[in-house]
């Protein structure tokens, strides 16, 4: 380790290919990549196999002497930062032990901001940027675009209208020039100690637009409520597998006696909630399937009410697709149909596999699918 040169390791691992999601640096493993979400060793002469002495080395460099990181990781076992090789790449990194050793994940930003329209996104998404107040929630498991998404989003609010925007982020990924917005970007850490209290203190900042990194507890989303309820435009992420689950995970997180104050609250103030998965595609690649659930007199009703019998929020997406509704299972069906995904991976990606498969009886069309180029999303997260 004595001629170490992370940032020439880093170079290098990036050019295995051009979609590389993730750098992973593991003790008994060498150096590894994630190329179209499978994992894909990198050899370099001395680094056969990782050691601990060597992760621990690669920690310490990102950490930069930073007594404030330093102190979370050995508090909590792990800590979210930033990292950048000078005016070349960005990342997304955490750190954290594992076995009495340090492992270090970094997720590549792409550089720039993304549009929606590089994106692919739906029309619907676009329609994002004209709302005035109300929560907008973006949900997928680690490594499904939620980040990307949202960052166009921004982008498009920021072409579009002069308005003050505040992201409050865990760690800074996109960096936003101020275009018609200003745009005010707080950093978990250095610029705030927590998302809650970062919330709280964006509602005496005067913006119209508030952007939190993740709703992780209960005084985050009480605050994201009362500020959708007072005219602003929330928008964020949760870890949830669909629409379904996030109305579940939001009431699930208060006490059982508030679930009707809950319903009520959120139901009023809601406007989009669009979940994202990114499919591997026939010969490489990976694609975005999402699904958007919008606030309509139905939908309302069903989140205020809940579910039950013949009263399912994915029956109303899949009946609202004139309102620009779409579900997981709609989506995938079609890009089998269109020969993009296999019929095992619709089957391991869908919603309700059973009901799919009934569906999925016929060949697809004998046609193969048009290409439209790489979706920018399906090369992020």
């Amino acid at each position: 380790m004595k001629n170490f040169n992370l940032d020439a390791i880093l170079e290098a691992m990036l050019k295995i290919s051009e979609r590389v999601s993730d750098l992973n640096f593991s003790v008994g493993r060498p150096p590894q990549v994630e190329v179209d979400g499978q994992l894909v060793p990198v050899n370099f002469p001395g680094l056969p196999r990782l050691t601990p002495f060597q992760t621990e080395m690669i920690a310490l460099h990102m950490l930069r002497g930073d007594r404030e990181l330093t102190r979370t990781l050995l508090a909590n076992g792990s800590v979210d930062l930033s990292y950048s090789i000078p005016q070349k790449t960005r990342f997304r990194v955490n750190v954290f032990s594992q076995r009495g050793t340090y492992a270090i994940v970094l997720r590549v930003i792409p550089e720039g901001v993304p549009s929606l329209e590089s994106l692919k996104m739906p029309r619907e998404i676009h329609n994002v940027s004209k709302l005035k107040n109300g929560i907008v929630l973006v949900t997928g498991p680690t490594g499904s675009g939620k980040s990307t998404t949202l960052a166009a989003i921004i982008h498009k609010i920021n072409q579009e209208n002069a308005y003050h925007i505040i992201t409050i982020e865990d760690p800074l990924e996109y960096m936003h020039k101020h275009i018609k917005s200003t745009v005010n970007q707080r950093e978990l850490g250095s610029d705030t100690k927590s998302f809650s209290l970062a919330l709280r203190a964006a509602l005496r900042q005067a913006p119209k637009v508030i952007l939190i990194g993740e709703m992780r507890d209960v005084e985050t989303i009480e605050i994201a409520m009362e500020a959708a309820e007072t005219g602003h435009l929330v928008l964020s992420t949760l870890h949830t597998i669909d629409a379904a689950k996030t109305i579940d995970r939001i009431v699930g997180v208060f006490p059982k006696d508030q679930e009707p104050q809950v319903r009520t609250r959120f139901s009023q103030s809601f406007r989009y909630v669009v979940s994202q998965r990114l499919l591997p595609k026939i010969g490489g690649g990976r694609i975005a399937a999402l699904e958007i659930l919008k606030s309509t007199m139905r939908t309302r009703d069903y989140v205020l009410k809940g579910e039950s019998e013949g009263r399912s929020l994915i029956d109303a997406m899949h009946d609202g697709s004139v309102d620009g509704m779409q579900t997981f299972d709609d989506e995938i069906e079609k890009l089998w149909q269109q020969r993009v995904v296999s019929k095992e991976t619709a089957m391991a990606y869908a919603t309700n596999p059973t009901n799919l498969a009934l569906r999925m009886t016929d060949e697809p069309d004998a046609r193969p699918a048009e290409s439209e180029g790489e979706s920018m999303l399906s090369m992020l997260e």
